[in-house]
This record gives C-alpha cells, structure tokens and sequence, in this order.
C-alpha cells in the first residue's frame, strides 16, 4: 500500500518533470492577443483582431438579459449561420477594458457560444463575427444594469 507521503513525493517529481518541459497548463496562453484585450474602446479591440470593415448583420444572434440585476454575472449567447468565420468577439462597451472575449473558430466548430461576464454599468454588448477576409459583422443589444459587478 502506497503512502500519503509517498504519493506526495511522486506528484512532486512528476510535476517538476512536467514543468522543465514546459506542459503545465499555465504555460498555454500562446494564443493571448495583448493589444486587442488592453484596448480602451471596442473599435481599437476589433481592429487589433485584424477587422479591416465592420457592418451590422442580422445573422449574428446576440442573446442577453433586458435587466442584469447583478453586474458581476451577465449571461450571454452568440451564434451565427455566417460562412467562414474565423472569430466569434464579445464587447462590453462601457467596460473599462470592453473586450470580453475571443472564440476562434475552424471549420469543426460550430460557431455557438455562452459565457458570462461583469458589467460595471447599462451598457450596449457587441458580439462580431470575424470573417477569414477580415470581414466583421455585429449585433448589439443594450443591458441595463442594476447593480454594477466592476467596481461598482
């Protein structure tokens, strides 16, 4: 029978044979884009995805609450029945970082997201379907906010 002690020490040696080949999770963020998430406003976010003309689209579906009563958790759900989408973004205007987040796509996903997110304040959300042409479509809708979740 193997002990506490003993398993504890083969974790720790696999672990640290893990970490020197650089496979622990923390190590998978190669796919991070600095720019667009630092970004102050939600045009600078799509252009630093590479969004070179941007239109309104009634084939995006944007589904969110009217009213959040709690800025802290807002639900959210995005699809598309748009061709060759590279990118599925999320924007929260009014945030002070409004890029919420990126879902990149290939042709074996299908492009139906949920995620949630804080809002510090009503606020218009953006979900934009990048296209392979750099092509960007957007659907909008305002989310009132009751009681803020970024500070609020």
């Amino acid at each position: 029978m193997i002990t506490r002690r003993q398993t504890i020490k083969q974790t720790s040696i696999v672990a640290g044979l893990l970490a020197t080949q650089g496979l622990l999770a923390g190590q998978a963020n190669a796919a991070y884009n600095r720019p667009a998430f630092e970004a102050k406003t939600w045009s600078e976010a799509l252009k630093a995805n590479g969004a070179l003309t941007i239109s309104e689209s009634k084939e995006i579906n944007l589904t969110a609450p009217d009213i959040a009563e709690n800025g802290a958790v807002v639900p959210f759900a995005i699809s598309t029945s748009l061709a060759n989408i590279k990118q599925i973004v999320l924007l929260v205007e009014k945030n002070p970082t409004p890029l919420v987040a990126i879902f990149n796509l290939t042709d074996a996903i299908e492009p139906n997201f949920t995620t949630r997110s804080k809002m510090g304040e009503t606020s218009e959300v953006y979900a934009v379907a990048i296209t392979n042409d750099q092509k960007a479509y957007f659907a909008k809708k305002e989310v009132k906010v009751t009681l803020g979740g970024c500070g609020g």
